[in-house]
């Protein structure tokens, strides 16, 4: 078995009101997910194979929550906004990239034996600008620091890898680089066909925070589209002993009347057997040591 670990940028638990994407939309993923309750109060779901529930993203600190801290204690089960005393974003804080360099999830799956894997690929001018700023996201620190080669163009077209948007149009359109279109189906396949060489499989979209930071219900729709249809795609074809779990770091996208992150909860989902122990996760800082029980 595996656990697939989709990290979603920026997508808290909102109103049940036309401001929300999720509810006025129907996006059947999110809707198998949730029980059909992805809202506000709504109903949980709370079975052997299926979790539903919504945790804490504030972390007993003051103002917005940020990516910086919210990534970093989701990734590494330690508060990073209580160890700077502050939500910080959306890069990681100076006073806590030590956590991602030392204490993430991928150094411990590493340090029990077993296989971590980003499925993220990035182009070549984003290291020709992180390595001169030397200036990594959450996700790069900690992938770099656990000595997981970050993959690039040639693992994309070796079906190794995924682009941030899943169905590779940017790449090709925006940065004249020649890899095939797919869509988000096949994008989910490709996935699930790595899985079986690891333990743990990482993906993440960021593309739903930028929607919500542009407040608009057309960028809502267009980086939703791709993703339901690649959760879907997951969901009904991933094996049964498989475990996926699905998270967010704050919210943002569930409200487009502000253009800012919020402090609602952010879902978290979880399919697969034997997942009783997530019951016990209540905020950021428990999904790290949940996904660690599942390997």
């Amino acid at each position: 078995m595996g656990v697939i670990f989709i990290f979603i940028d920026g997508v808290g638990i909102g109103n049940s009101s036309k401001e929300n994407p999720f509810y006025s939309t129907t996006y059947e993923s999110f809707e198998i997910l949730s029980g059909g309750n992805f809202f506000k109060n709504g109903d949980g779901v709370n079975n052997t194979t299926h979790i539903y529930k919504p945790i804490d993203a504030n972390l007993d600190v003051e103002g917005l929550p940020q990516s910086g801290t919210g990534q970093t204690t989701l990734f590494t089960g330690e508060n990073a906004s209580k160890v700077i005393g502050k939500h910080f974003g959306p890069f990681p804080h100076s006073g806590i990239k030590y956590l991602l360099q030392e204490q993430s999830i991928f150094h411990a799956v590493k340090e029990s034996g077993k296989k971590p894997y980003f499925m993220n690929a990035y182009p070549p001018i984003f290291f020709e600008h992180s390595e001169r700023r030397n200036r990594w996201s959450c996700t790069t620190l900690m992938t770099k620091s656990a000595e997981i080669r970050l993959n690039s163009t040639q693992e994309v077209l070796d079906e190794k890898a995924l682009t941030a948007e899943i169905v590779q149009n940017a790449w090709r359109e925006q940065l004249g680089i020649d890899i095939p279109k797919i869509d988000a189906s096949e994008a989910a396949q490709r996935l699930l066909n790595i899985l079986p060489d690891y333990d743990l499989v990482l993906y993440e979209y960021y593309l739903t925070d930028k929607a919500g930071h542009n407040k608009s219900d057309e960028d809502a729709e267009r980086v939703l589209k791709p993703l339901d249809e690649f959760l879907l795609h997951i969901i009904k074809n991933k094996r049964s002993e498989d475990v996926l779990v699905i998270t967010s770091d704050h919210g943002n996208l569930e409200d487009l009347l502000v253009k800012t992150h919020t402090r609602n909860e952010v879902p978290l989902f979880v399919l697969g057997e034997e997942i009783d122990h997530f019951n016990k996760v209540q905020s950021l800082i428990d999904v790290k040591e949940g996904i660690l029980k599942c390997i």
